[in-house]
C-alpha cells in the first residue's frame, strides 16, 4: 500500500516526450524476444537465465555512468527502505514472468503467448492507486478498453484454443500478472534509484534466481552454435538492457498505468516481426488491431500542463 507522502494526483503528471519515444523503442525491442527465444537453441529456463545474465555487464556500465548525475539529482538511496525492497520484489517478479514468458512461447503459438501476456496493463491499472498511490483517469480505462480490442484484432486468426496448447495459455496469462507487478514494482524503484542502478539491482535478483533454476531443471547450459549464441546476446542486449532499461527508463517519468498501455506496441512489433521472418500472415484485421492500439494509447495519454504566465 503506498505512503500517503507518495500518493500523487493524476494532474500531477506531464506528459514527457523523451520518456515517451523510450518507452516506444522500449516496447519494440521486447517485441522481438520471441523471435530470439526460437533461435537460442537452448531450453526455455536456460533461455531465460542467459537473457539477464548476458545483459548484466551493460548494466553494470550503466549504472556506473548515470551515478554523480543521479547522486546529484536524488536523496541517498538509504533514506528510503521501501525503494530498496521494491528492487528485490521486482527481481522476484521479473523471475517469475520470465519463466512463464519463455515456457508459454515454446507450449503454445507467438500470437497467443504474445496476446496473453499484453493483458499485463489490466494488473497495473487495478494496482497503480493501490500499490503506487497514482489515481488512474477514466479516460486510461478506455484507452486499455480500445488496446484490448486492437491486440485481440492484431492476433486475428492466428489465435487458437487448443488442448495441447492450454498449458502454454495458462502461462502467458500467469506471465501477464508477473510483468505487472513487475512494473508496479519498478515505478516505485524509479521515484529513487536510477535507470541502470534500478535495472541493474533488480536483474541481479533475477539471474540468481533463474541460473539455480536452469541448473536444476534443465541439461543444456550452451547454444552448440554460434547463430544460437548469437541470439542469445541478442535477447541479452536488446530485449533486456534495451527494451528493459527503455521501460524502466520511462517510468522514472510517466505513470505507471499509461505505460503499461504502450507496452501494448509489444504485440504490434511482435506481428510484425513474426511477419517479416517466421512468415506469419498479416492483413487488414491486423491493421486495424494496430490502429485501435494506438489510438487507445493517444486516448490515454497523460496532458501537459498549461503554464501560466510569470
Amino acid at each position: 500500500m503506498a505512503s500517503p507522502s507518495s500518493r500523487l494526483p493524476a494532474s500531477a503528471f506531464d506528459f514527457a516526450p523523451a520518456a515517451f519515444v523510450a518507452l516506444v523503442c522500449g516496447a519494440l525491442a521486447m517485441g522481438i524476444s520471441p523471435i530470439f527465444v526460437r533461435f537460442a537453441e537452448v531450453g526455455p529456463f536456460t533461455s531465460a537465465f542467459w537473457r539477464v545474465a548476458l545483459a548484466l555487464p551493460a548494466l553494470w556500465i550503466w549504472a556506473e555512468l548515470e551515478r554523480p548525475r543521479v547522486q546529484r539529482q536524488s536523496p541517498p538511496v538509504s533514506s528510503d527502505g521501501s525503494a530498496r525492497l521494491s528492487i528485490v520484489v521486482a527481481g522476484l517478479f521479473f523471475a517469475g514472468d520470465l519463466t512463464f514468458w519463455h515456457l508459454a512461447i515454446v507450449h503454445t503459438s507467438v500470437a497467443n503467448a504474445t496476446f496473453l501476456a499484453t493483458l499485463m496493463p489490466v494488473w497495473v491499472v487495478l494496482g497503480s492507486g493501490l500499490f503506487l498511490g497514482e489515481p488512474v483517469e477514466r479516460k486510461v480505462f478506455a484507452g486499455l478498453a480500445l488496446c484490448l480490442i486492437g491486440a485481440g484484432a492484431l492476433i486475428g486468426d492466428t489465435w487458437s484454443v487448443r488442448p495441447e496448447n492450454l498449458d502454454g495459455d495458462f502461462y502467458g496469462l500467469v506471465t501477464s500478472f508477473f510483468f505487472g507487478a513487475y512494473v508496479l514494482a519498478i515505478r516505485r524503484a524509479r521515484r529513487v534509484y536510477g535507470t541502470g542502478q534500478t535495472l541493474f539491482l533488480s536483474t541481479l535478483v533475477t539471474a540468481a534466481i533463474l541460473g539455480v533454476q536452469a541448473l536444476v531443471l534443465e541439461d543444456t547450459m550452451w547454444p552448440l552454435t554460434l547463430f544460437g549464441v548469437a541470439a542469445l546476446v541478442a535477447l541479452a542486449l536488446i530485449s533486456h538492457a534495451g527494451g528493459q532499461g527503455l521501460l524502466a527508463f520511462a517510468l522514472g517519468h510517466l505513470p505507471a498505468a499509461f505505460s503499461s498501455l504502450v507496452i501494448f506496441l509489444e504485440a504490434i512489433a511482435a506481428a510484425f516481426f513474426g511477419w517479416i521472418i517466421l512468415g506469419e500472415n498479416v492483413g487488414a484485421i491486423q491493421l486495424l488491431g494496430a490502429i485501435a492500439i494506438f489510438a487507445g494509447i493517444w486516448v490515454a495519454r497523460p496532458r501537459s500542463k498549461k503554464r501560466q504566465p510569470a
